[in-house]
């Protein structure tokens, strides 16, 4: 079967227009949308100041000082591109949303009906801008990752030649950070090197995923266009009695249907990368959207999607029908998922603790709104790195960052084959449980009640026999074991950061201390367990 001519409507910046016509930004300031504490979207100000895609906070900050700097709202953007949905709607019934922004439906009927792609392409594009969209762009293709780039450059390629239009475009249009680095060190740089590559040999170097993507650099659908058909009683419904009104009441039905149904897919052996939500209203309205995904919906990913086309449902504010709640005149009574393409699901690989993906994409939103909230630098990831203290092994990286070490591990000593432990003059192991940073201010006394000191050249005023400090229990006491001292002079050769100083090991009752001693002045800085 020859892959389906697809058009594209793609709306650039679309979460910086959305933020604008919310009101969450003014009009001609720069702006920019992070997600994960990178630059999702940018508005063309910000971009006129050197801030581009995938850029961090902290550096369009300084190249933008005056920048306005949103989260990234899905839910607010699908709201917002409601209208734009139903202005298009009206032209063509079974448009599909790839995501808020974009949208996409097969131009065979269409086509017909307006006299070629070329008036549909018009006529799209006027509706649009009737919608509030003066820049959006079209563009036509043999498949949906093919009219997706054309869309980008606003063409129409002819059937048949759109292998030809794909092969300049580089392997990062693929969408696939790890496979794109992959191909490039291969020397595969161009969706055309890599469809010409055989079928056989990129299944057995790169798996069924990699033949997916060869797939799509060569015109064609990522999945075969004969998949397995979904049976009907695949169809999920709910019953809402009374009427929900209020996007939270829908949502949590959805959650219950999404689960349910992606459950009794897996059952069968099936995953879904196309839904249809439907839903009816108290006074006879029917509503339906289909909402695409590239790779197999997950049930958080299925029940999120469902939650965006809710709130662009009910969600006051949408008035473009002059009513209440966006086009509706009453509660919705009824939800339906309707699973419109599904494929065999070739299973996924759980983590050790349970984990996937999806988790994890969990974890990083919460933990990047997070940052938004008190500041990158206040969410942080331990690295381990080289050092001789137990502060100096650990350097914290704000979230999102990439997580390197500042020293390595093993320290560079000697020859290659030279028995040289790593850090020589570490203080011995075992590492203790917990660091304290600033260390925490301790008083190391001897047998008459001084406190203990060391001199330049390592040398102890008396044993220590007493330690206080607030940490410990009953504020210290009389030390049952201790080892060192281990005297350290770190940076000798600099000035302003040189430091000199002296570790002890203690034990003071069932506690062990990592000791350190300063200019006279002691301070707790690790306990062990």
């Amino acid at each position: 079967m020859e892959t389906a001519r697809t058009l594209c409507l793609w709306c650039p910046d679309w979460p910086v227009v959305a933020a604008r016509r919310r009101g969450d930004a003014p009009d001609d300031a720069p702006i920019a949308v992070l997600e994960r504490s990178r630059v999702f979207a940018c508005s063309a100000e910000a971009r006129a100041q050197d801030v581009v895609i995938g850029m961090r906070r902290r550096e369009a900050e300084t190249l933008s000082p005056g920048i306005t700097v949103l989260e990234v709202d899905p839910s607010g953007d699908t709201r917002m591109f409601e209208p734009v949905a139903r202005a298009v709607e009206d032209l063509a019934p079974r448009l599909t949303l790839e995501r808020p922004g974009m949208l996409s439906f097969p131009t065979r009927g269409p086509s017909r009906y307006f006299g070629g792609d070329e008036k549909l392409v018009e006529r799209i594009i006027e509706v649009a801008c009737v919608a509030g969209v003066p820049d959006a762009r079209a563009g036509i293709a043999d498949g949906i990752f093919a009219a997706r780039l054309a869309a980008r450059r606003g063409v129409i390629v002819a059937p048949g030649e759109t292998s030809q239009f794909l092969a300049p475009w580089p392997v990062g249009t693929l969408g696939d950070e790890e496979l794109g680095s992959l191909l490039c060190r291969l020397g595969l740089r161009t969706l055309g090197e890599f469809a010409a590559l055989p079928a056989p040999s990129v299944l057995a170097r790169f798996g069924s995923h990699g033949l997916g993507m060869h797939r799509l650099s060569r015109g064609e659908d990522e999945h075969p266009p004969s998949l397995t058909v979904p049976p009907p009683d695949l169809v999920e419904t709910c019953e809402l009695d009374p009427p929900a009104e209020r996007v939270d009441e829908a949502a949590f039905a959805a959650k219950v249907l999404a689960d349910r149904l992606l459950g009794r897919l897996e059952a069968m052996g099936l995953a879904c990368t196309h839904v249809v939500v439907e839903a009816e209203t108290e006074h006879g309205e029917h509503l339906a959207r289909g909402w695409r995904h590239e790779g197999a919906l997950t049930a958080a990913m299925l029940a999120e999607r469902v939650r965006w086309q809710l709130d662009g449902w009910l969600t006051d504010g949408l008035r473009d029908r002059a009513t209440a709640r966006g086009g509706l005149t009453g509660g919705l009574t009824l939800l339906r998922l309707v699973p419109e393409q599904v494929i065999p699901a070739t299973g996924r690989q759980l983590g050790f603790w349970g984990g996937d993906a999806a988790g994890a994409d969990r974890c990083a939103r919460v933990l990047a709104r997070v940052q938004g909230i008190i500041g990158p630098e206040n969410v942080v990831t331990a690295v381990p790195q080289g050092g001789r203290t137990p502060g100096e092994r650990v350097r914290w990286v704000p979230w999102g960052e990439p997580r390197e070490p500042l020293r390595p591990i093993e320290a560079v000593a000697g020859p290659v084959h030279s028995e040289v432990p790593s850090w020589p003059g570490a203080v011995p192991g075992p590492p203790p449980a917990r660091v304290f940073d600033p260390p925490v201010p301790a008083t190391l006394l001897d047998a008459t009640g001084a406190e203990v000191s060391v001199s330049g050249r390592g040398e102890v005023s008396a044993p220590p026999v007493l330690l206080r400090s607030g940490v410990l229990v009953r504020g210290g006491g009389e030390i049952t074991g201790w080892a060192g001292p281990w005297a350290h002079d770190v940076r000798w050769w600099d000035r302003r950061t040189r430091s000199r100083c002296t570790y002890w090991q203690v034990a003071v009752g069932e506690t062990a201390c990592l000791v350190k001693v300063k200019q006279g002045q002691a301070a707790i800085e690790a306990i062990y367990d």
